[in-house]
């Protein structure tokens, strides 16, 4: 049986370190050929040891590193690759642009994009651009540079495969469905830690409390945007590029016990559904096999009893409360450049809210100051795009100093 050889991009977060477990537990299916990581070496430094990749990346590495930094290093400083790095028997890059480099590994059939933000952009563009399968699970590169991508997958053959649950759950309704026979597609919100809170009580959310999704355990950037929703109008943005449906036809409904993950409706009024215990193994195993369904030997995976589960219940999203919604719907409807605003912003606004320099009631209201400031273009380019970018985050990094002078 050949195996599937994988670049992870992200390998030391969440979704890099439980696709590890899905290729510990399926060795004789996958095989790791590259790894990156952005800050956490000594992990990075055990996974490589354990998977024996042929190339590692490291990208905050500075000084001590064998390769210098080829772009700025993350916020907070370049860090030192550790000597079980340095002493391997892999190829070692750092810096931002080593990600690129491994995207495009000539040995891999598939690259898991893995990282949070746009730092994965150019990355995704590359491997899509030498015709790679791309498992991915960073919603900023379809956000920000949909267009781009759509167009260079179209050229080079490469697929989209998505790893969040609630595209997986739209891809596998849609397997063996026509072209052109959809009327909607829905996708499915657990509404996070605050969905019963009225909206005077968000005024104090602290960062403990919104880091406490109740039913995922996901990076501290998506639980933070899980609980404004604005995680859900990125969803949305990417189901538009990865299904080839318009934006207006790809709706939200809150359902708390994250069982159904989404539901398409097709033309005759029926509608499928993918229902399953809120594990992302499954996704990432799914988009890892390309599609292909594998026995999986997980022992902590629970039998999935309809009746021990009773009801499962539905509502609409509240716009009022969680605006952050609405700025996405609206951002995506704007298309062109808008879009990469609106994740320049929630980007700063998040870093800011967890740093504890803006309260969570201010996320939306720093994405909307940087969204009403800027006229959308079209898109020219990446680096028409990365210009947009490093502009709205300078807008936005004033927007939130402007209501830190302001609650001071």
């Amino acid at each position: 049986m050949t195996r599937t050889r994988l670049t992870i991009l992200g390998s030391t977060g969440s979704i890099g370190r439980q696709a590890l477990e899905v290729v510990r537990e399926q060795p004789e299916r996958f095989e790791v050929v590259a790894l990156a990581a952005g800050r956490s070496g000594d992990l990075l430094a055990e996974q490589a040891a354990e998977f024996r990749p042929r190339v590692v990346c490291l990208t905050g590495a500075g000084p001590g590193s064998p390769v210098p930094p080829a772009s700025p290093a993350p916020a907070g400083g370049p860090v030192e690759a550790p000597a079980g790095l340095r002493n391997g028997p892999w190829d070692l890059l750092a810096g931002g642009d080593g990600l690129a480099a491994l995207a495009t590994l000539p040995e891999a059939d598939v690259v898991l994009v893995a990282t949070s933000g746009r730092v994965a952009l150019p990355a995704t563009l590359a491997a899509v651009r030498a015709g790679k399968d791309v498992a991915l699970a960073n919603k900023e590169s379809l956000v920000i540079a949909g267009e781009l991508v759509a167009a260079a997958a179209r050229r080079s053959g490469a697929r989209l495969l998505p790893v969040d649950s609630e595209h997986s759950a739209l891809w596998q309704c849609l397997s063996g469905e026509a072209p052109g026979t959809v009327r909607r597609m829905i996708l499915t919100a657990s509404g996070g830690p605050f969905r019963t809170w009225p909206a005077d009580r968000l005024e104090s959310v602290g960062t403990e409390q919104a880091l406490a999704h109740p039913t995922w355990r996901m990076g501290p950037k998506v639980t933070i945007d899980s609980a404004t929703l604005m995680n859900k109008g990125l969803e949305a943005i990417e189901a538009h590029w990865l299904f080839d449906l318009p934006l207006e036809r790809v709706e939200v409904v809150v359902h708390p016990e994250s069982i159904v993950h989404s539901l398409v409706e097709f033309v005759d009024g029926s509608l499928k559904a993918q229902l399953g215990w809120p594990d992302m193994k499954l996704p990432i195993q799914l988009a890892l096999a390309r599609g292909e369904r594998l026995t999986r030997g997980d022992p902590e995976a629970r039998p999935f009893d309809l009746c021990a589960l009773g009801r499962l219940h539905f509502e609409s999203p509240d716009a009022e409360r969680f605006p952050c919604l609405r700025l996405a719907t609206e951002a995506g409807r704007d298309g062109g450049t808008a879009p990469a605003v609106l994740c320049a912003a929630d980007e700063v606004a998040v870093e800011h809210f967890l740093e504890g320099r803006i309260r969570f009631v201010d996320i939306p209201r720093v994405v909307d100051q940087t969204l009403e400031v800027h006229a959308p273009q079209t898109v020219e380019g990446l680096e028409h795009l990365l210009e947009v970018d490093a502009q709205a985050r300078r807008t936005a990094v004033l927007a939130c100093a402007r209501i830190t002078r302001r609650e001071s």
